[in-house]
């Protein structure tokens, strides 16, 4: 009987057999599959690149115009330029404005310079005959104004709608697509 017990586990050995591989993604397949992404991608950023940069040219003549513009006198303003529906309209520039902010501990200083997209060239004249009116009401608007509820960028939206409209109160046919702020410091 031990002699039974012990031939029995040499009679039957149980062999394990090798583990099978779990199929895999071949590595052809992952470079094919990673190289088709990457042309994608590029692809993809290069049409996007070409699309956005038709906004965004210049010729050699509107580059060499633009610094020309910036330098202009403070008694020249709004140039009439052609302009289509759609188009970006003329730009009238408004000297800077410098005023005390309504806060009521602190002292609170705000510089603002402006820029204002007209909608028809002939408002060009409106602005320059209104000009004091104009400035006036930027004044008061401005100086009414807490630095707290400008320095979020909701307030400065509503600041530039709030001007937009001011402007377009005092002209005799509201011109002014929008205002921009080309320096914008509160101290």
């Amino acid at each position: 009987m031990a002699d039974a017990a012990a031939a029995a586990p040499a009679a039957a050995p149980e062999v394990k057999a090798p583990p099978i591989p779990a199929p895999g993604i071949p590595i052809k397949l992952v470079m094919i599959i990673g190289g088709a992404a990457l042309i994608l991608g590029l692809g993809g950023a290069i049409a996007y690149f070409k699309l956005t940069a038709d906004h965004k040219t210049e010729t050699p003549a509107t580059a060499a115009e633009a610094p020309a513009a910036e330098a202009k006198p403070a008694e020249e303003h709004g140039k009439p330029a052609t302009a289509s529906k759609g188009a970006p309209g003329t730009i009238f520039d408004l000297d800077p404005f410098i005023v005390n902010l309504a806060d009521t501990p602190d002292v609170r200083y705000l510089k603002l310079t402006l820029k204002l997209e007209l909608d028809r060239a002939d408002a060009a004249n409106d602005l320059n005959n209104r000009l004091p009116q104009i400035r006036d009401g930027i004044l008061i608007l401005l100086s009414g104004k807490d630095s707290a509820a400008l320095r979020s960028t909701q307030g400065k939206f509503q600041l530039r709608d709030d001007i937009t409209l001011r402007v377009n109160a005092v002209l005799p046919r509201p011109g002014v697509r929008t205002a921009y702020f080309t320096e914008f410091v509160i101290q």
